[in-house]
């Protein structure tokens, strides 16, 4: 987990992609007004009663008609969601605004700056914590309404997010979510041929190196279990490795003989009934090569999918088999057509 945050952090601490998160997903008219050129990072050492270190996440600041507006970034990359995040922000925003006084950064009318504070989470369990402070704390009585501390922050759930808009107008953020999200090698392919085009530009080569960093450590290491990732450094190398991977697994397809004829000329007679007393053996073995290649190609098997796949007739082992190869998705292979 620490490895995932390190390189988000890493992604988000070019100004770049602050910039397309913000263009790209805060649908908010005062977004256009910000001053993109004036992005810089916020130093500083947040660290909690209980010595919790919050480093970690991401600061910046930028104006905003004259005045400077702060972004406080937190990263959320837990296997559950946190019922009280808005708990947790109230704690880390009032250790900014300390930081901020101890550094004398007032607005010229002698107030502290404005904070825009923004959960990037990334789980598969869509978000349903409460977005506000107020949401979290029972109604009070009288006017003791009047004393309870308020916050709200902007969610930005990754899995809820469509990004094929943004995409579309090469937002570097919204590349990076669809990468989050490819099932394949074509996809992915695809995604980094845009970004090698899009940070052509010398300047880029910390944010193309960021990239392949995170590619490298986190995301193909999920997508191909069991494939040795080589040293990669460049978005270049990316693809190259994308490319000679497809090439990998067709010719281990070919070699267990799930293309071009041998499953057809091996297994298909007998599990049409050549040999009754052999049928059930070769459907299971069927059945574990099929698991092997959905479990290499998609990661692991559900329950519901392994139940389904013991329970298949010989036609349909062969009909999932055939589509194996072309098959963007899990539920492609299954689908009823």
């Amino acid at each position: 987990m620490t490895q995932y945050d390190n390189s988000y952090k890493l992604l988000f601490s070019h100004p770049e992609m602050v910039r397309d998160l913000l263009l790209g997903f805060v649908h908010e008219p005062w977004v256009a007004e910000l001053d993109f050129s004036t992005l810089e990072t916020a130093s500083g050492s947040y660290v909690a009663d209980d010595l919790r270190d919050r480093q970690d996440d991401i600061v910046w600041r930028l104006r905003f008609k004259g005045d400077w507006l702060y972004l406080y970034i937190l990263l959320e990359f837990q296997s559950s969601v946190d019922r009280y995040m808005a708990v947790r922000l109230l704690t880390y925003l009032g250790l900014l605004y300390q930081d901020l006084i101890k550094q004398k950064r007032f607005t010229p009318s002698g107030k502290l700056p404005p904070v825009l504070p923004i959960v990037l989470y990334n789980g598969k369990q869509r978000w349903q914590a409460a977005l506000s402070l107020s949401d979290l704390i029972d109604v009070p009585p009288g006017k003791l309404q009047n004393y309870m501390p308020g916050l709200n922050y902007l969610l930005l759930d990754e899995g809820a997010i469509d990004e094929s808009g943004p995409l579309a107008l090469r937002n570097l953020s919204a590349a990076l979510f669809s990468l989050e999200k490819s099932q394949n090698t074509a996809n992915m392919t695809q995604i980094v041929t845009a970004l090698i085009d899009w940070l052509a530009a010398p300047a880029q080569d910390s944010l193309r190196r960021a990239f392949a960093v995170w590619m490298r450590r986190v995301l193909l290491p999920g997508r191909m279990p069991g494939v040795t990732m080589p040293e990669m450094g460049d978005l270049l190398e990316v693809k190259t490795m994308l490319a000679e991977t497809v090439v990998e697994w067709t010719q281990q397809w070919k070699q267990q003989g799930l293309l071009e004829g041998r499953i057809e000329g091996n297994i298909q007679g007998k599990i049409e009934g050549k040999i009754e007393g052999k049928i059930e053996g070769k459907i299971e073995s069927l059945v574990d090569v099929l698991t092997r290649l959905l479990a290499k190609r998609f990661g692991p098997l559900s329950p519901d999918i392994s139940r389904r796949l013991h329970a298949a007739t010989a036609e349909q082992l062969e009909l999932w088999t055939d589509r194996i190869l072309d098959a963007p998705t899990m539920a492609a292979i299954f689908a009823e057509h």
